[in-house]
Order: structure tokens, then sequence, then C-alpha cells
């Protein structure tokens, strides 16, 4: 690693402290890929400040028809809750999907929006689910949030404080994921509920997480696994390297999105 000074605050107001005129400092959450980077030298901030001490940050609440998660959230956490299992089933078995007991115990909900790692599972939830994300400064919902490969809505020095999940309806998500790293080569989240249909892509497009209309618009006519058939996405637009062509993550984005509709009719 290069060098650089730990800082531990107690309070957003030191954060933003910190942050002022710094663009060399970086946030930390569950580090689960500012860590690594680090420690490969691909990175050199001039100040790491550590939001693990920040009371409020973490924790999961029901606030009317919605369900609220604090940005510190650990996976684990998500994954483990009755309340989220009870109120956002789908979301709580995508926590359970994120990469290794090691990582879950981690990493955090904010962190991996933060980040927007184009193979990362929560930003399909934020998207399909219609998530609002709240930050100290204002609130952004999920569709103008991630913008391109790691590129956010974020302004410099803007914090993330929670995420809110509407709730209603159904949902459910399915991913085939890397052996090795458990990201996702594909995942597809599908909602369904108040007569919309969405479905949000992970894994696969060179731009990051994205809505497939086609598909939506197929099954808002018919919900079923057959509506898409017919349906392929340009796998020259999706990501090719060496774990797999664009041609093949765009044909494991189809039969994801299948899969999860079949779930969700499985719900009844």
């Amino acid at each position: 690693m290069f060098p650089f000074t730990y800082h531990r605050p107690t309070d957003l107001p030191t954060v933003h402290a910190l942050l002022g005129g710094n663009d060399e400092a970086k946030l930390l959450a569950g580090g689960q890929t500012l860590i690594a980077t680090l420690k490969q030298r691909l990175a050199s901030p001039s100040d790491l400040i550590d939001l693990a001490a920040i009371p409020g940050l973490a924790g999961m609440s029901r606030e009317g028809d919605t369900l609220v998660i604090g940005a510190m959230t650990r996976h684990a956490d998500v994954a483990a809750s009755p309340l989220v299992r009870e109120a956002l089933p789908a979301l709580a078995a995508l926590a359970e999907l994120i990469g290794d007991p090691a990582v879950r115990n981690r990493g955090t909900l904010g962190g991996s929006i933060a980040n927007n790692d184009p193979s990362a599972d929560y930003p399909a939830a934020c998207l399909a689910l219609d998530a609002t994300i709240v930050t100290d400064k204002r609130e952004i919902p999920a569709g103008d949030f991630f913008r391109d490969l790691f590129e956010t809505a974020l302004e410099p020095a803007e914090v993330i404080l929670k995420v809110i999940f509407p709730l209603g309806g159904q949902g459910a998500y399915e991913k085939f994921p890397n052996p090795a790293s458990r990201y996702a080569m594909a995942g597809a989240f599908v909602w369904r509920g108040m007569g919309k249909v969405r479905v949000a892509i992970t894994g696969t497009g060179q731009g990051g997480v994205f809505r497939w209309s086609e598909a939506e618009a197929a099954l808002m006519t018919d919900f079923d696994p057959s509506a898409l058939d017919g349906l392929w996405l340009d796998g020259d637009a999706m990501i090719s390297d060496i774990h797999g062509t664009g041609a093949y993550r765009a044909h494991l984005a189809g039969v994801m999105t299948r899969r999860a509709v079949s779930r969700i009719l499985a719900l009844g």
C-alpha cells in the first residue's frame, strides 16, 4: 500500500470537515473493494475516512409502506434479518448470494452501491425495486443514481445515509456467479406489482446495471417465462472478458430473467 492517514470519525460533521477541499480522501465503508485496490497499489488516497463509528448509519426498519436500510448495514445482516425476510424476501435472498461469508460479514449496502461495480448485486435490486438513495444532501431515485461503470450521481464529499425500498408486489433475483469471485456474470432482478413490471440486469452491460425494457413490456402482456421467447440482448453491448463473451453473458441474462419470473410465479 501507499501511505495514507487513517481517520475514524464519530459524527458526520467531522466527515465533512475531513472531506472538505480534499479530493484525495476516500470514504471507507465495508472496504471489500477499496482495501483490495489499496493492496494492489492501484489507488493512493491521502486520507482514508472510516464510517464504521458513526451512529445511525446501520440498521433496518419498516416505515409505513417502505423498508429503510442504513448505508453501513452489512450484507449478512440484511440476509439474516427477520424484518427483511418478511417485508422484502427477494432482497434478503439477494444479500445471501453476495460473495462468501467473509465478504457478507464486512461488505455494506452503501459501499456496494457507491462503488457501482458492473457485476455487483445490490444495484439490480435498487433499480428493479425503484429504491431511493438518501444522502446527507438529497434523495436520489435509483434510476438517476447509477450512471456508468463505477460511476454514480454522487457528488464529491456526498455521503450515503440510507436506502429506501418501496414495499408491495413480488420480486425475485437470480444470478449466474463467477465461481471464483461470486460476482454476477449475469444477474436479473424481476419485480411486479401495482400494474408494473421492472427487470434490472447486472453483470453483463458495458455501462453497468440497466433496465431491460423489452423484457418488461413482454412480461406486462404475459407474465410468464415464455413471454421472453425470441427476446435477446445485444451481445456486442455486453461485457466480454476472459470469463465469457458478450454473447454468452447476453444469453445468461435471458436465462436468469426467466428463472426469476418462474420463481415469482411459484410464490403464487
